[in-house]
């Protein structure tokens, strides 16, 4: 037996468990299969038939009824652990998708199934971390704390400051781990150049799942991109945010800060959009970053439509967040015709910000520094290197900000 991208294969069949429900499609599939050459391992009863099956490591696809009972995240997450992927036929598609069943296919074609079942071999799971710890950054006594860069739709530069900042204080001698918590796919590793194909933030859920994030198991699960700094890679594609279940990076975090301060890139939702099905939120990972905050970034872009995303964010973030919220305003430029003070008097509408700090639009330094996948302080001096300087200042550096007994903030206008 050998494996396919994770997956059991016997030389050039496919190992298959089936759980059709009785469903008419089948014995079809069945003989289709058979002709094809996909060895059809067992035909299970029912799901929990099936979970006990997969457990033996034989096993490459599961193919199910879409209606199978009891088929839920819980479930497939289970297969995931074992390096099994889920095959439904029949079903709603795009709730199946939200479970993490790979592939859907069409009950009206058993024909197409054994190519289908190829293909699903090939789906790509979370990578192990590596057996040594790829980070030198050691637990500390004292905890750290939680910095979470939050920012809605439409390109604010959530990714860009968050890396800087993080970058910055590691650039100070502060040991700082970066986490991509972007449940819709996150751009950490493209932005810092890392091109392992792990992803320190699966690898981490399915240590938690299985009760096993210790400090060792968390050390390697990051990268070392900078001395100082460690990061927590995010989703390679937005379908595998079910794999990060609830609780999952409360736990992260929870072992982050004893390494070093934390700084949190995180999605453009505050949805709880549990409503959609089966209890998943997709959002969860985006909220629970914010509960656990100590300080909130809260980043908007300059213009009409980015402001206007902005304020709706801040009313989000004045109800949800515990900690102090600063304000950035990204892509600052004179020709949008109003001025710093209007943009503040309109933040100050929704929220008592602890600093507001505008970001010039400065598009020479970000395209240097995406290019050549490194931070935007690492890649000289420049308005915007200067700017995140300043956010790093008010954010981090120095003494907490002090709050009133209103909960709320002083603001500090700052100019880059």
């Amino acid at each position: 037996m050998s494996t396919t991208g994770g997956a059991p294969v016997l030389g050039d069949r496919v190992p298959v468990l089936v759980a059709a429900a009785g469903e008419e499609w089948e014995a079809p599939a069945l003989h289709a299969l058979g002709e094809a050459g996909v060895v059809v391992l067992k035909r299970c009863v029912d799901l929990t038939d099936l979970l006990a099956s997969a457990a033996s490591g034989t096993v490459g696809v599961v193919v199910v009824s879409g209606e199978l009972p009891g088929l839920d995240a819980d479930a497939v997450l289970q297969l995931l652990r074992a390096d099994v992927r889920c095959l439904a036929v029949g079903g709603d598609a795009e709730a199946l998708g939200r479970l993490g069943v790979v592939h859907v296919h069409p009950v009206d074609d058993p024909a197409g199934l054994p190519g289908a079942v190829r293909r699903a071999v090939h789906q790509d799971l979370v990578v192990d971390p590596d057996p040594e710890p790829a980070s030198r950054l050691e637990v500390r006594a004292d905890r750290g704390r939680t910095i979470v860069v939050h920012g809605p739709a439409g390109a604010p530069g959530r990714t860009l400051l968050a890396t800087g900042l993080a970058a910055e204080h590691a650039r100070r001698g502060a040991p700082t781990v970066l986490v991509d918590a972007d449940p819709h796919g996150g751009a950490v590793a493209q932005h810092l150049g890392v091109l392992d194909e792990v992803s320190g933030l699966l690898a981490a859920a399915r240590l938690v799942n299985a009760g096993g994030l210790d400090a060792r198991a968390f050390a390697r699960c990051r990268r070392e991109v900078a001395p100082g700094l460690d990061v927590l890679t995010g989703l390679p594609r937005p379908d595998r945010w079910v794999e990060a279940r609830p609780g999952v990076l409360d736990a992260v975090l929870d072992r982050a800060t004893e390494v070093g301060d934390v700084v949190v890139d995180t999605g453009f939702s505050l949805e709880d959009d549990s409503e959609l099905g089966r209890g998943l939120v997709r959002n969860q990972l985006t909220l629970d970053a914010v509960a656990a905050a100590d300080h909130v970034v809260a980043v908007g872009s300059a213009e009409p439509v980015g402001l206007a995303r902005l304020a709706r964010t801040l009313v989000d973030l004045r109800d949800l967040a515990p900690g102090p919220v600063t304000v950035v305003v990204n892509r600052m430029r004179d020709s949008l015709g109003w001025s710093r003070r209007d943009v503040v008097g309109m933040v100050e509408g929704y929220v008592r910000p602890a600093g507001v700090v505008f970001v010039p639009d400065d598009r020479v330094a970000a395209d240097r520094a995406l290019v050549a996948g490194r931070s935007v302080v690492e890649v000289g001096g420049s308005p915007l290197a200067t700017a995140v300087a300043e956010l790093h200042d008010l954010v981090l550096a120095g003494a907490e900000v002090r709050r009133s007994s209103g909960g709320r903030g002083r603001w500090r206008c700052r100019r880059p």
